[in-house]
């Protein structure tokens, strides 16, 4: 038991030693003038941002938490328990603000809460979980592609300008490349696989996850909602871009692209994709779009911490509410 407790501090030690480092990494790359330090930069970047964009960015987040929590309710009803959507969407906006504190922590505050509002067993509702993780990444990937082929130009040009076997006189392919970097991660997954017994586990569960969602009656009803919500997710993106009048000039391919890379950093394992997105986020802005590297730092604290403070917002507000209703609902049944 004490080794379990030093070994989960342990891994919080190090999320946090590694938030911290890429933040204070990210920080680096802002550059001011005499007079003005990097804080005051970054008000004077938040005050000039467009707050009409902004707050549709915050009406498109909450959309698509909406659209989620019906979709998890609809997820739930093959195993017997029909619940209230309000039920679905303050578990869920508890979820996210946990979240942000421990990282993975709100998939399975969220089910606990539903428990204590509906009475839906954990390892039901933690089972939905894990098959709406698994979607997510199916559609996580198909971004990715999409991604590689719409700005397949600028990502060419990029490998060329490493200038990979110039030295010999023969120059290297970038598709060649591409194959070969491609070829080197399925060997390594292929290494793990044949060691680790518990990533085949893993494997197992990812396949029955997405059977499962075959045996929901509407299922074109489940898609609809799945790539209803990573649209939400792109107008966020959207929204934001335009908001600012350094990157105002981006077009929909990169808005796509900056929308999948912030989605790959969101899924590292951090509290709320901090240090992961402002790492990320800006390199890609940089590279891809030679936005100065100032205002990509600066451009992602800010849609950053505009999003956490939705996130904040919203599930403290459902935190209070999901509390007067479990004690109502727990006096009503005495």
């Amino acid at each position: 038991m004490a080794r379990s407790y030093i070994k989960t501090a342990l891994q919080y030690i190090v999320i946090i030693g590694l938030t911290v480092g890429l933040l204070w990494f990210s920080l680096r790359g802002i550059v001011v003038g005499e007079g003005q330090n990097k804080a005051q930069f970054l008000w004077a970047t938040w005050k000039s941002a467009n707050k009409g964009y902004l707050l549709l960015m915050a009406v498109t987040t909450m959309a698509s938490h909406i659209v989620r929590a019906e979709r998890w309710k609809m997820l739930l009803v093959p195993s017997g328990n029909k619940i209230r959507f309000s039920s679905s969407f303050l578990s869920l906006m508890i979820g996210y603000l946990v979240n942000l504190a421990v990282p993975r922590g709100g998939e399975v505050s969220r089910c606990f809460n539903l428990y204590k509002l509906e009475g839906t067993p954990v390892e039901t509702s933690f089972g939905t979980v894990v098959t709406e993780r698994i979607v997510d990444i199916l559609c996580l990937l198909l971004l990715i592609v999409v991604c590689f082929f719409v700005e397949w130009t600028k990502l060419e040009m990029f490998i060329t300008s490493l200038h990979l076997g110039s030295s010999s006189g023969f120059k290297i392919p970038t598709w060649l490349i591409l194959l070969g970097i491609i070829g080197v991660l399925g060997l390594i997954v292929l290494f793990f696989l044949r060691k680790n017994k518990r990533l085949k586990k893993v494997l197992i569960g990812f396949k029955e996850g997405v059977l499962s969602v075959f045996r929901l009656k509407n299922k074109g009803l489940f898609i609809f909602y799945s790539l209803t919500i990573w649209g939400f997710y792109f107008l966020m993106s959207f929204w934001v871009i335009k908001a600012f009048s350094e990157t105002s000039h981006l077009g929909f391919s990169a808005v796509l692209t900056m929308f999948a890379i912030g989605s790959i950093a969101m899924a590292a394992p951090l509290p709320g994709g901090t240090g992961s997105y402002h790492t990320l986020v800006p390199l890609g802005l940089v590279m891809l779009y030679s936005l100065p590297r100032t205002d990509a730092v600066a451009f992602t604290f800010i849609f950053h911490a505009w999003q956490t403070l939705i996130m904040i917002v919203a599930g403290i507000i459902s935190l209070i509410v999901s509390y007067w209703l479990i004690r109502w609902r727990t006096a009503k049944a005495k």
